[in-house]
């Protein structure tokens, strides 16, 4: 019997790099091989209050540039998060067994916070809690994650040990990182400190033209130090980490060489790297494009998933009330 997996992206905008060599380049091989499940996360956005003109063309975009990077309907269960409500009555049902104290001790709570402390809301706090529903409600046995992640995932395992503990059962499996046989891919971000992200404004997206890659490559931080065997400040180890994804061994060999020697010139480096990252992500966007158009292939997709995803969390939520003690007075 395949495994279950399961992954989703949030629906806030375009994806980006780090979404690609994250999970998305292994996409292919993983639905070849395991019964997938692939959503995209809009209830998740809305912590973030999108605006409600742009909300329903973001989730479009994002299931073009899905299917784009090589998901296959006619292999994995493709849907949107909202229009299968089971998910949502999960997530409340899961509430009723997380603690405040657990879900405020998350670094990725404690970030939100510190960032956008004008915007502390309830949906921030139980993130976790819906990202553990999105994954139990069909007792998924791997998620594709990256390392920022790791934490969630890790919560999620405790809520389904909880479940089965607290009603004395073995229903919930605790799902495991889906890594493709290496370690958890984190790319940064061109702003010289933490992950590339959609919120923080600082990734080349796969629907980007050249121009646009090209400008943001070159603006990235670096330094201006150029010692000889200098140690490597944040924003530069950064560059390197981006070029060893995308770019030929050789290459990122020959520009440690110039660091190490202290005549490395950012500028070369930054137009060597822009040019390995659009021969990566200027074919996706072609294909972004021409899906982005065709309404009847998009909403045959949504629509064919959402029945296979909706069966799935129906005879999950069903056994998960049956185990909680619900009744029918029929």
């Amino acid at each position: 019997m395949k495994e279950i997996v399961l992954s989703g992206i949030r629906s806030t905008g375009n994806l980006h790099l780090g979404n690609y060599f994250g999970a998305l380049r292994n996409f292919i091989k993983m639905q070849n091989e395991n019964r997938c499940y692939f959503f995209i996360a809009d209830l998740h956005s809305l912590t973030t209050h999108p605006n409600p003109e742009n909300f329903h063309e973001n989730v479009k975009t994002v299931l073009s540039e899905y299917l784009a990077a090589g998901l296959d309907p006619e292999k994995s269960v493709i849907f949107v998060q909202s229009l299968v409500p089971e998910i949502s009555e999960l997530y409340t049902l899961m509430n009723m067994w997380s603690y405040v104290g657990e879900l405020e001790r998350t670094a990725s709570f404690k970030e939100k916070i510190r960032k956008h402390p004008d915007n502390i809301n309830a949906g921030l706090l139980t993130y976790p809690v819906l990202m553990a529903s999105d994954i139990l409600i069909h007792r998924a046995h791997k998620v594709p994650v990256g390392k920022d992640q790791e934490q969630h995932l890790e919560m999620t395992r405790v809520f389904a040990r909880r479940f089965n503990s607290m009603y004395k059962v073995d229903f919930f499996p605790e799902p495991a990182a889906y890594n493709f046989g290496s370690e958890l891919v984190k790319v940064p971000g061109l702003d010289g400190s933490g992950k590339m992200g959609k919120s923080e404004g600082n990734g080349v997206y796969l629907v980007d033209d050249e121009k646009t890659v090209r400008k943001k490559v070159m603006r990235a931080v670096t330094d201006s130090n150029t010692s000889p065997n200098a140690e490597m400040s944040e924003p530069v180890k950064n560059l390197f980490t981006i070029m060893e994804i995308v770019s030929p061994l050789e290459k990122v060999e020959y520009f440690k060489e110039q660091y190490s020697a202290g005549s490395i010139r950012y500028g070369d480096m930054k137009k060597e790297l822009a040019d390995d990252i659009c021969k990566i992500t200027l074919p996706i966007r072609e294909r972004i494009l021409e899906i982005r158009e065709n309404g009847k292939y998009l909403s045959d997709t949504v629509i064919n998933g959402t029945a296979q995803a909706r069966e799935s969390a129906a005879a999950t939520l069903k056994e998960v009330k049956k185990i909680m003690g619900f009744k029918s007075f029929r």
